[in-house]
């Protein structure tokens, strides 16, 4: 019984009727930090990306076992909760993705200042993949799309993503907030992932202190504004669905 009620909880039911898992989200985050984990480069970085992953991955998880039926979205509404004294899905994700990012961040940077913005990064691009993954193909093409533009580091979430991406697509699957979290995070190690120069020292390979700040300003708009973000992704997936020759409209 119990067995049952856990297998439940861990299915969703389509816009056409159709039962898909939610099983791959957790795969896919575990198989990018592993990637993370095994590939060339300084091990902070790489610790990061074991550390922020997971943790991005595990805090989604909770939101789609606890805040399923939680018709509450963005983040004005959580803090809303919060300060009621209700601690939402959508307010662990918050709170704890972001202390991941600025943990994970700071272990890649040196400076203090640099490490939070680098852990704004982390989490920003964790939540934006999420606010994308509202219909089939759209988060796991964005996560290839991204990562396949010169990303150092980025064979980990570009590995998985288009592991997954068939069933993601086809509607035989779904990432959930774990797996588009943990994606996202690691996208965005990804992002934070530091070239040589002379001297030994290292910088991020988003251009100095200046471009973290755009980037990390960027991200956080773009979760100011998710019902935008997602309206646009919506339509993507229809284009992506309709390109790959599935039939159906999507929705999640």
């Amino acid at each position: 019984m119990l067995s049952r009620r856990a297998d439940a909880s861990w299915r969703r039911t389509d816009h056409a009727g159709r039962t898909v898992t939610l099983y791959a989200g957790p795969a896919a985050a575990l198989g990018a930090a592993a990637g993370i984990a095994a590939a060339p480069g300084p091990a902070r970085v790489r610790a990061a990306g074991v550390l922020a992953v997971p943790a991005a991955a595990g805090c989604g998880a909770y939101d789609d076992l606890v805040g399923a039926d939680d018709p509450r979205r963005g983040f004005r509404a959580h803090l809303g909760a919060l300060r009621g004294g209700e601690v939402t899905g959508g307010a662990v994700k918050l709170f704890g993705i972001g202390a991941a990012g600025v943990l994970a961040g700071l272990l890649i940077e040196e400076r203090v200042v640099d490490g939070v913005l680098t852990g704004v990064v982390i989490a920003g691009t964790a939540h934006l993949v999420n606010l994308v993954d509202v219909g089939p193909g759209v988060a796991v093409g964005s996560v290839l799309l991204l990562g396949a533009s010169g990303l150092p580091g980025a064979v980990g979430p570009i590995a998985a993503a288009a592991v997954l991406a068939p069933a993601d697509l086809g509607e035989r699957a779904m990432l959930g907030d774990a797996g588009a979290h943990g994606l996202g995070a690691a996208l965005g190690v990804a992002l934070a992932r530091r070239r040589g120069r002379p001297g030994g020292r290292f910088v991020g390979s988003f251009v100095g202190r200046t471009g973290r700040v755009a980037l990390a300003a960027g991200l956080v708009a773009s979760a100011s504004n998710g019902e935008r973000i997602s309206s646009v992704a919506r339509r993507a997936s229809g284009v992506l669905r309709r390109a790959a020759g599935v039939a159906g409209v999507p929705g999640r």
